[in-house]
């Protein structure tokens, strides 16, 4: 047995003996570990043990085992990573600026067990076969889904999505590339005006980002309730209260869908609700409250805006045969007032592809729409549609058609 592989069993008693949380506190276990690896050093002088190599990389590796994720801490610490995945024990995948890769770890099933039950220590959550799915958040904000046999072929499949920027403001945008200036100071006012925003686009084009930034423009006196799967929104505001789904107990009861939390959100005395990602029925209790008056944004998978306005129109259709098309589509059309479009372009970099406005009109059943910014050339430049409700931009103090002029 080598040096570190001894080290590592003491720390563990001496975490167990001292109570310490390695989750919540690690420069406790940082000190705990460098005075053991100082203690071991001198043994090892006097022949006791064998020596450390290097006794900076073992503290390093013993933080990571203990603390951390072990062989893939490296990739949660190192900044270019944006998501780590694994397919087997002899596969683990990472996205570095978007661009997938072999790595060369190597793992044993034993090992990617271990890792899974550590992710899922802290959240409460459960991974069986009585539920092969399991949808977590790590302490540091990073989002894990994990995948068990029978439903996957032979191995437990695995996904660590991080989150590299935290945007809290369009401006920040802006200074990555992802958005105009023009576009983002027209967003911040569309915001403050309390206009009701979708964001669309693929997995990965940055749709969670977006909604963080989007809602740092909400005035302070404002009170944000959101509604997730799993927490991934981190906003700073001072009046916010986040929500996330809650899976059902091993006698199958006690889940909270989102539906539920969008309706339990609706008697929380909301300014404006949030909600991480409509995938389901929980379009309908959307679309209800923001037809009530209550202005909100959401997230949704689309490949452009238009689809992302069809795509509201068909999932309220989910929540029963007593719902219908010619209740839905009017209401989308009057209760969605901006469509923001991302993508991921060819060189993995994230930015709006288009933000498109719905003035509330249908015709033939279709919700039509204006563009107000379209990627020409590369370049996201200003359209010719203008947005509804220009009169509430005028109480917020802000002139539509200076914002929206044309720039050289």
């Amino acid at each position: 047995m080598d040096g570190v592989a001894i080290l590592e069993g003491e720390v563990r008693e001496l975490i167990r003996r001292r109570g310490i949380d390695p989750l919540q506190d690690l420069l406790g276990v940082r000190a705990l570990v460098s005075d053991a690896v100082a203690d071991y050093d001198a043994r090892s002088l006097l022949g006791g043990v064998p020596p450390l190599l290097d006794s900076a990389a073992a503290v390093k590796s013993l933080v990571d085992t203990v603390a951390g994720l072990g062989p893939l801490q490296r990739y949660l610490d190192d900044p270019e990573v944006e998501e780590i995945w694994i397919n087997g024990p002899a596969q683990v995948f990472v996205a570095r600026r978007g661009e997938p890769e072999l790595t060369t770890t190597i793992l044993t099933d034993q090992q990617v067990r271990d890792l899974v039950e550590q992710m899922l220590k802290s959240s409460g959550r459960r991974l069986d076969l009585s539920s092969p799915f399991v949808d977590a958040t790590l302490p540091t904000g990073e989002r894990v889904h994990a995948v068990i046999p029978d439903v996957t072929r032979r191995h437990w499949a695995v996904n660590i999505r991080k989150y590299v920027v935290r945007a809290d403001r369009l401006d920040a945008l802006v200074a990555l590339g992802s958005l105009t200036a023009q576009a983002a100071a027209f967003l911040n006012a569309a915001v403050e005006a309390g206009l009701n925003i979708l964001v669309a686009g693929a997995t990965q084009a940055g749709k969670t980002t977006m909604l963080n930034a989007l809602a740092g423009a909400v005035p302070a006196k404002e009170r944000i309730i959101t509604a997730e799967e799993v927490f991934e929104l981190r906003i700073a505001h001072r009046d916010v209260v986040a929500m996330q789904c809650r899976q059902a107990n091993l006698e199958g009861n006690g889940e909270i869908p989102l539906r539920r939390l969008v309706k339990e959100a609706l008697r929380m005395r909301p300014s404006r609700i949030l909600i991480g990602e409509v995938r389901e029925a929980e379009a309908l209790d959307l679309l209800v409250a923001l037809n009530a008056g209550i202005p909100g944004m959401c997230t949704l998978h689309a490949n452009s805006a238009r689809e992302a306005i069809a795509k509201m129109c068909t999932l309220p259709l989910l929540a029963g045969e007593n719902v219908s098309d010619r209740f839905v589509v009017p209401t989308v059309a009057s209760a969605v007032d901006i469509v923001v479009h991302l993508e991921v372009d060819h060189r993995g970099r994230r930015r709006t592809r288009e933000i498109v406005a719905v003035p509330g009109r249908v015709e033939a059943g279709i919700v039509e729409t204006a563009d107000l910014f379209q990627v020409r050339d590369g370049v996201l430049v200003r359209g010719e549609g203008y947005p509804p409700h220009v009169e509430r931009f005028a109480r917020a103090g802000h002139d539509v058609a200076e914002l929206l002029r044309a720039r050289d």
